[in-house]
């Protein structure tokens, strides 16, 4: 079933990239931007409508600054829509969307290569984010817009009542996880509290992408570069033992340690903890203005990650980078709004506002997460970001990739008689197939 997918995700990205790489010579296209004004740009975001808020703000600030134009659109069902864009030779000309894409869409020829030095402001951005927008090729076909990294979300009230730490390793975290699932504390008298939410849905990757902290912090790599190639590595000693843990002690293990929803949830309905059933959640600072509204500020605590056994706490990173569409002709004008979007200005009123923030750690270096907000928990985020975190590579095409972890990994745990030694085996043949169709494999 996994090499028949793996077939069909192959067909398409050549279908695709066939259509692209058929368009050179073909001009800017027609799309409603470019027959329009030639100083407008046609910019897409993936966003839903509290964050494209703040969006209209900021590009109204950059019309305002510079003169030039936003078509702004956005799209909730991006990748769709921009296959749809591409089979017809016209795409957007800027593009805001996920770090993990850039491999995805440079295999497909979406993207224009980016010289760093024709960014305004772009030695404020650190190397660590720059090197996120690096292809196979060596060369960048991003710039760094916003980042983040995964934290820890406790009830402090709940975990205060109870008399217990702060979680420093998975032990404590999962010593914590009990007694929030069986010591009442919510004081309701019934044990309807669960320990910790746990989006673990195949679905989009779900699993794979909250799992991965604990991979790392287990000591497992997903993939190992191997000179201009990679080879999977879910086989691995550290592998077995971190999949092992994380099955028999959460998904497997007592009662009431992660939500009962556990391995069909996804981000979307996962709302146990700001509902009040549930007290810990490893996720994304975006959160916290939810959370705020919710619960109130004052009854949970943002931490960093508990260490694993392979004595770190490092967690996935992730954000947004700023693409160039294939062979438009506004590269002055691209150049220019990158250069405002990472500018300091452009990143405090894409973090600030009413509405949802569109940049949670700021790529500028000058910027101060927690100083913008007013707020001493975004420099938890930030330390977790700059010190103890990974990010999935952008290169190879990570999206087969993580879909494929995710399907072996959501079997395993729902599975719980199923062996995982040669459920991470069958996975591991897998990666590599999907290596192989990108003849990356080493």
């Amino acid at each position: 079933m996994r090499d028949r997918r793996r077939s069909l995700r192959l067909a398409a990205t050549l279908t695709v990239s066939g259509l692209l790489l058929g368009t050179a010579g073909c001009g800017s296209g027609s799309g409603s931007a470019r027959a329009g004004d030639p100083n407008t740009l046609e910019v897409w975001t993936r966003s839903d409508p509290e964050s494209a808020k703040t969006y209209d703000r900021v590009f109204a600030a950059f019309t305002k600054k510079t003169g030039i134009k936003v078509d702004f659109q956005p799209v909730m069902n991006f990748d769709q829509q921009l296959q749809s864009r591409a089979s017809v030779k016209d795409l957007p000309d800027v593009m805001i969307n996920d770090t993990a894409l850039m491999g995805s869409y440079q295999s497909q020829g979406l993207l224009k290569p980016i010289t760093p030095a024709s960014i305004a402001g772009h030695d404020e951005i650190t190397a660590k984010s720059w090197a996120s927008t690096v292809g196979l090729d060596g060369r960048h076909y991003g710039i760094p817009y916003s980042r983040q990294a995964m934290t820890l979300f406790v009830r402090k009230d709940w975990r205060e009542k109870l008399g217990l730490p702060q979680p420093k390793t998975w032990q404590d975290t999962l010593a914590l996880a009990k007694a929030f699932a069986t010591r009442d504390p919510d004081g309701d008298g019934r044990k309807d509290t669960y320990g910790m939410v746990v989006p673990g849905s195949a679905q989009n990757g779900y699993v794979a992408w909250w799992g991965a902290s604990y991979l790392w912090q287990g000591g497992v790599q997903i993939l190992k570069k191997e000179g201009s190639g990679f080879r999977p590595a879910m086989d691995s000693a550290a592998a077995v033992r971190t999949v092992t843990w994380m099955k028999k002690n959460l998904f497997c293990g007592d009662k009431g340690v992660i939500q009962p929803s556990a391995l069909t949830s996804v981000t979307a309905n996962t709302t146990n903890f700001q509902d009040g059933n549930a007290g810990m959640y490893l996720t994304g600072p975006y959160n916290m203005s939810t959370f705020d509204e919710a619960l109130g500020k004052g009854k949970y605590e943002v931490l960093p990650a508990p260490a694993g056994p392979a004595d770190n706490n490092d967690v996935l990173a992730d954000g947004e980078n700023i693409y160039f569409g294939a062979r438009t002709g506004k590269a002055k004008q691209e150049q220019t709004l990158a250069a405002f979007l990472v500018s300091p200005e452009g990143q405090e009123l894409a973090m600030t506002g009413d509405h949802q923030p569109v940049v949670r750690i700021p790529v500028n270096s000058t910027l101060d997460a927690a100083k913008v907000r007013h707020d001493p928990r975004w420099s938890v985020v930030q330390k977790a970001y700059e010190t103890a975190s990974v990010q999935f590579p952008n290169a190879p095409n990570f999206a087969p990739i993580k879909q494929d972890t995710a399907d072996a990994l959501n079997a395993i745990f729902t599975y719980c008689g199923s062996d995982v030694r040669s459920g991470l085996k069958e996975l591991n043949d897998t990666l590599a197939g999907d290596l192989k169709d990108q003849d990356l494999l080493k």
